[in-house]
């Protein structure tokens, strides 16, 4: 742990002494995130309200025992220097490697094992049976954090559990840092000559995002087009696809974000029936993405981007 100030030495005035004490007391230092500019009380922005996908919710001090029932969250709450203040995170919350994993369940939240943490705090991203209303009754104050639709949803979903756990300027930095990153990113590329149409794979049933979702909107950004959006005709974002649509739209690059999940890659993609005809295949521009970045819409978003990218420079020479 780095102490602010020098150590404290025998023989320093009262005065030294007393404002080291103060600083210990306050807890004003965080091992997960960089140390504050001054030294506030832990509780001396609260109460605020947080306004999130389940309505207001009030929460009267800084949570010290947040329980975390969705990766997103998870990996948000520590880029934010939340990290000290988390007690237990779902099963799926495998990044970063220090959030303490247990086997609850963002799927089926079970409250009775929720409330074992003793939890002043709980985040959620999936609300079957009214989790809000149920932790509610118990005084624990619920955040629903549904999936992003947008990139701005994950602004606003990390300056919201800022607001909610004490850490509004760090969750400010982030997500100025991930803007100024994405803009980078983006500015990097040259132009695209011609549209370049892309297939992205969620699961091997050939279930897709299209541009309306936060994973379409990064491929946009890139100027790439997706082949997924004439095919969603109940405007869910998340289209079924067919092998058959697939190979007729003869997309330029395909990318895999179901490496991990479900075993895919591009030597899986070339047994496809069929699929040895798809310009992607022929040419060798199936590319593997980690499910994790390329699935969860918070800070790590930026590698996500980078990902694509940097693939499209590898392709750029042949798809001109």
């Amino acid at each position: 742990m780095t102490w602010l100030g020098e150590p404290f030495k025998a023989g320093r005035s009262l005065v030294c002494l007393v404002t080291f004490l103060a600083i210990f007391a306050a807890g004003c230092w965080d091992s997960n995130g960089p140390a504050p500019t001054s030294i506030r009380p832990p509780n001396e922005d609260f109460p605020v309200e947080v306004t999130a996908a389940n309505g207001k919710i009030a929460i009267s001090r800084r949570p010290g025992r947040i329980v975390s029932l969705s990766p997103t969250a998870t990996e948000i709450l520590f880029a934010i220097g939340a990290g000290s203040q988390v007690v237990a995170v779902d099963e799926e919350s495998s990044y970063p490697a220090n959030a303490p994993r247990t086997k609850l369940s963002g799927y089926t939240p079970n409250l009775e094992a929720i409330a074992t943490y003793r939890p002043d705090l709980v985040v959620f991203s999936n609300e079957p049976g009214n989790l809000g209303t149920s932790l509610n009754a118990i005084g624990v104050p619920g955040i629903l954090q549904p999936a992003a639709e947008q990139l701005d949803d994950t602004y606003s979903q990390i300056l919201q559990l800022g607001l909610a756990t004490g850490r509004q300027p760090q969750a400010e930095r982030v997500v100025e840092e991930m803007k100024m990153l994405i803009k980078r990113i983006v500015r990097s590329l040259p132009r695209l000559p011609r549209s370049v149409t892309y297939y992205h794979e969620l699961d091997e049933s050939y279930y897709s995002a299209t541009s309306k979702t936060f994973i379409g909107e990064v491929y946009g950004l890139l100027g790439l087009t997706n082949i997924a959006d004439a095919a969603d005709k109940l405007g869910s974002g998340y289209p079924q696809l067919s092998g058959e649509f697939i190979i007729q739209n003869d997309p330029d690059l395909i990318f895999l974000a179901d490496t991990r999940c479900c075993g895919q890659s591009a030597t899986t993609v070339a047994k496809r029936p069929g699929w040895e005809q798809i310009e992607a295949v022929r040419k060798g521009r199936v590319i593997e993405l980690d499910d994790d970045i390329a699935s969860r819409w918070g800070p790590r978003t930026v590698d996500f981007v980078r990902s694509v990218a940097h693939n499209l420079k590898s392709f750029e020479p042949q798809i001109q």
